[in-house]
Order: C-alpha cells, then sequence, then structure tokens
C-alpha cells in the first residue's frame, strides 16, 4: 500500500461539523483527510437562507459550506467527495477504509460526522418545495414564516413543542397529525392544546403540496373517513422524526436504539481513537452551529489523542 494513503485522522463527513474538524485538525498540523460520500456540505447546501449563524447576518447554507471547504483546504486538509465506502475497521491502533473503488485510507484517528436526515413524508410535491415552504426546522426558518399562516405536521414531543415555538412567528399553526392521540410529554399536549394560535386536524396527513415557485396549499386526508381536502397554507413543518446516517456503523461501535452514535463530552466514542460529531450523535439539538461545536470538540480531543500516541511510540522506540 502506498504511504501516502496513511493520515493522522480521517473525517467520514463532510458536512459542517466534518469540514469544522478538518479545519481544526489540518490547523493543528496533522495529515488530514476528509472522506464525504456526497456533496461536500451535507444538509446544510440545502438550505437556502441561515439568518442565525453567529457573526453572519445572512448567507445561503450553499455558501457557507463553500467557506468552509475552502478554509479547510487551504490548512491542508485533503477533501475527497462522491466516495463510497465498502468496509471500515475502527479497532486497533491503525484505523482502515476500503472504498468501493478499491482504495485503502489508514489512521491514527478517525471522527466520524456522517450527519442525518430528516424524516420525510415521501408524498407528492415534497422534494419540489423543500427550503420553497417545507421545512424540517423551526429555529432555523421560523422567522421567515412572520404574521403566515402555518402547518406543521406530527404528534410527537418535537412537534408539539415546535408548533408552540412557532407561534412566535406566524399567525395561525395548524398540527396535522395521523392518531386521535399526541405521543407527547402531557405537559406538551396541554401547552399546544390551549394555546390560541393553535388548531388541529387529528387522524390525518398530508398527501400531497402544491404550488408555483414556492408551497401554496396541501392536500389534507382524513385516515378514518378517507375524504382528502385542499388547504391553503404558506409554509408546512414536518416533524415525524430523525434519521442518522450510520447504517454502516452497525455493530462496529455503540450506537443508541434510536441508531445515533454515543459519545462521550470530548464527543469519544466506545473505541479508543474513534470520536463523532454533529448530526449522527446523541444529542437534542440539531443546528448548525452545535454541530460546528461537535466537531471542534472533536477534532481538539483527536488531536490530543494522536500527538500523545506518537510521543509514547516515539518514547518506546528511544528506550
Amino acid at each position: 500500500m502506498n504511504a501516502t494513503n496513511h493520515y493522522d485522522a480521517i473525517v467520514i463527513g463532510g458536512g459542517p461539523a466534518g469540514l469544522t474538524a478538518g479545519i481544526y485538525l489540518s490547523r493543528a498540523r496533522l495529515k488530514t483527510l476528509i472522506l464525504n460520500e456526497g456533496t461536500v456540505g451535507g444538509q446544510l447546501v440545502l438550505t437556502h437562507e441561515i439568518a442565525n449563524y453567529p457573526g453572519v447576518e445572512s448567507i445561503s447554507g450553499y455558501q457557507l459550506s463553500n467557506i468552509m471547504r475552502k478554509q479547510a483546504k487551504s490548512f491542508g486538509c485533503d477533501i475527497k467527495s462522491n466516495i463510497s465506502i465498502e468496509s471500515l475497521e475502527l479497532e486497533g491502533e491503525e484505523k482502515r477504509i476500503t472504498l468501493s473503488d478499491g482504495k485503502i485510507y489508514t489512521s491514527d484517528s478517525i471522527i466520524l460526522s456522517p450527519g442525518g436526515r430528516s424524516r420525510t413524508l415521501g408524498v407528492s410535491g415534497e422534494d419540489n418545495f423543500k427550503g420553497k415552504g417545507i421545512s424540517y426546522c423551526a429555529t432555523c426558518d421560523g422567522d421567515f414564516f412572520t404574521d403566515k399562516e402555518i402547518v406543521v405536521v406530527g404528534g410527537g414531543n418535537s412537534a408539539l413543542e415546535e408548533a408552540v415555538s412557532l407561534t412566535k412567528y406566524a399567525r395561525k399553526v395548524t398540527i396535522v397529525h395521523q392518531f386521535d392521540h399526541f405521543q407527547a410529554f402531557e405537559h406538551a399536549v396541554e401547552e399546544a392544546w390551549e394555546h390560541p394560535k393553535i388548531s388541529f386536524v387529528m387522524e390525518s396527513t398530508i398527501t400531497a403540496f402544491y404550488g408555483g415557485e414556492n408551497l401554496e396549499s396541501v392536500d389534507i386526508k382524513n385516515l378514518k373517513s378517507g375524504e382528502t381536502r385542499r388547504f391553503k397554507t404558506d409554509g408546512v413543518f414536518i416533524f415525524i422524526g430523525y434519521i442518522p446516517n450510520t447504517e454502516f456503523l452497525k455493530e462496529k461501535l455503540e450506537l443508541n436504539k434510536w441508531g445515533e452514535i454515543v459519545v462521550k463530552p470530548d464527543m469519544a466514542t466506545n473505541i479508543e481513537g474513534v470520536y463523532a460529531a454533529g448530526d449522527s450523535t446523541a444529542k437534542r439539538f440539531r443546528q448548525v452551529t452545535t454541530a460546528v461545536s461537535d466537531g471542534t470538540i472533536a477534532a481538539l480531543a483527536a488531536s490530543n489523542f494522536v500527538h500523545e500516541s506518537k510521543s509514547k511510540k516515539k518514547e518506546l522506540i528511544e528506550i
């Protein structure tokens, strides 16, 4: 194997957490590689406008991810996108990654930041209006719907809590839920029921989205009667679950029952030299800023691990 394929640290995932890790690792003069299965930037590139990133009044997700990528490369970080991982060996001193094209990369440490994705309804028009009326993040996009009428889909804690949060902006919020009861904590249910801006459409689901440049209406089907009606709305927020991109990590390291990577405060996993960051980890809040924070912590911890490992090896050689 070519020696140039060995790195001090390899980051799997090129979203905001992975790019931040790459910036910090390469700036610490560690030979660093970011491997990303899709387009660098992750879900960030799908966000049309970010207005709550500290120090930046307004920027598109694509622009922000492009700046992060350029920063990482300027410090010497190698980035390979649109790759596919064939196999992954995390145990032992030398970590090994084999790509589907046969290329092999090894490293002293690994940071896992494969990200995740919001669970979608998977109905007609949903892909067309993502970022154009359909959102999966109230904190990110709530302000864009000031004094507008919106729909929230879901019946768990996230859906009800975010519905209440969205009333700070929206004139009216309609919760659409497929069952006749909610799966949220009692206090969250009570707060939503008692809020004057919130109304409810129970035992129903959205079956289609319509509009021109932006979302204008949806079809809501009553699951009990089978009746479908067209419902005008300025936006739809979907909170029906979150899926971490960790399928390739099953039986490789500790995951919780939701498939999220379990990490310690320094973002270390249960395997020495392996860290994780971003939306794939077990956490409550998923924002660009929290991903950046995770990536920073993971990179600093991984950097310390690599330097300590090299020092120990050097001491053994001198002895």
